[in-house]
């Protein structure tokens, strides 16, 4: 039995108490819970992985620096199912003048490729995260079809007629002090600005004012700038943005030169390669919740957990709507994810962000299922899709 929240029975009108077949191993279902601070309403999907027809993926708009609805993310995409993804930089009203990016937190794999690397903690968006967890903790499916929790760290570097220095971000919109981060085409248009503002331990810090950006084109520097820009990136270049001492060494770069940049994340646990991953938080490992979880603050959130060795997928999304917006606490969440039988599981962003779709059979685009709690689907850079063949 759950400590702080209990699954009842009860559900509203038009709920599906005992489960509704979205797709051949695609189970959708709503329940009550019981919470601290109020009923809570929560959207469950259940996926078994282990359906060879079956396969999750990162839904995003096409850009890491980009954002659409849950809903458009999914029918674009093709999937039968979805749910918001990763913490995003949703704002930038301590930088006047700065570009809000919306690009994500943590590490993102999408279809096998990566994506972007995560962002210094002092610089993520969202709520604390718990003792001993970082921004490159990831949720993610291998080439074994099998969920996991792990952390993706980047490795990189760029190699110049001077020597090599290592890579420190990949497509983020914040950079650790002193680094040099690479852009691809994978970043979208968005002004590259952001990556240089902050520092790692505080986010509402200053933009540095020792920049330099480096334009590599097949191989060769093509162009060098004081300011970082925006504008889309071509498949063949690559943007390197540096702060501080960063920049100093871009700054020994002149038109002309040659440069080889190389990046990859490199998995802490998992031998097996990701096709799919996303960031947020773990709260429940191995059966068990973590230590030191938010017990206090209650909220509408999104939750994703496994059980079977990975095998079964849990995809939980709270109602937003105002008889259920009280929410849960972070410490609450692991426990009804717990008791719905997850071995682990994984905070996502919540809020207005929580949003969960399902496509009816027959149908053609997918339906929201739960009510938003800002009153209209938010614009999210993330989510997670479920597909069937």
């Amino acid at each position: 039995m759950l400590a702080g929240a209990a699954l009842t029975g009860a559900a509203p009108a038009g709920a599906v108490p005992l489960g509704q077949r979205v797709a051949p191993g695609i189970t959708y279902r709503q329940f009550d819970i019981s919470a601290a601070a109020g009923e809570a309403h929560a959207h469950l999907l259940t996926v078994a992985l282990d359906n060879p027809h079956v396969r999750l993926d990162l839904l995003y708009p096409g850009s890491v620096a980009a954002r659409s609805t849950v809903s458009k993310l999914a029918d674009s995409a093709g999937a039968f199912a979805g749910a918001n993804g990763d913490f995003f930089n949703i704002t930038e009203t301590q930088h006047p003048g700065v570009e809000a990016t919306g690009a994500t937190v943590g590490p993102a794999i999408a279809g096998g490729q990566v994506l972007k690397a995560a962002v210094p903690k002092g610089q993520r968006f969202g709520p604390s995260l718990p003792p001993g967890t970082t921004t490159t903790d990831v949720f993610g499916v291998g080439t074994d079809h099998r969920a996991r929790l792990d952390r993706l760290t980047l490795t990189g570097s760029v190699g110049t007629p001077e020597g090599k220095f290592p890579l420190k971000g990949l497509n983020q919109y914040a950079l650790a002090e002193n680094s040099v981060g690479a852009f691809t085409s994978r970043w979208g248009s968005a002004s590259r600005v952001r990556a240089t503002c902050g520092t790692d331990t505080d986010r509402a810090a200053a933009c540095s004012t020792d920049t330099y950006e480096v334009t590599v084109k097949g191989g060769q520097v093509v162009s060098a700038s004081d300011t970082p820009g925006s504008g889309s990136i071509a498949a063949d270049t690559t943007v390197l943005v540096g702060r501080e001492e960063g920049a100093q060494e871009l700054r020994k770069l002149s038109v002309g030169d040659r440069v080889t940049v190389t990046h990859s994340l490199v998995a802490a646990t998992s031998k097996v390669p990701y096709t799919f991953a996303i960031g947020g938080y773990p709260v429940l490992r191995d059966g068990e919740p973590l230590s030191g979880l938010d017990d206090s603050t209650s909220a509408v959130r999104t939750v994703v957990g496994f059980a079977d060795g990975g095998q079964q997928l849990l995809l939980l999304a709270l109602d937003g709507a105002a008889a259920y917006r009280s929410g849960l606490t972070i410490a609450e969440e692991a426990d009804v994810m717990q008791d719905l039988g997850a071995s682990d599981a994984f905070n996502l962003d919540g809020g207005g962000s929580s949003e969960m779709v399902t496509r009816d059979a027959g149908a053609s685009s997918v339906t929201v299922r739960n009510h938003p709690s800002g009153g209209a689907e938010r614009p999210v850079p993330s989510g997670i899709g479920v597909f069937s063949s």
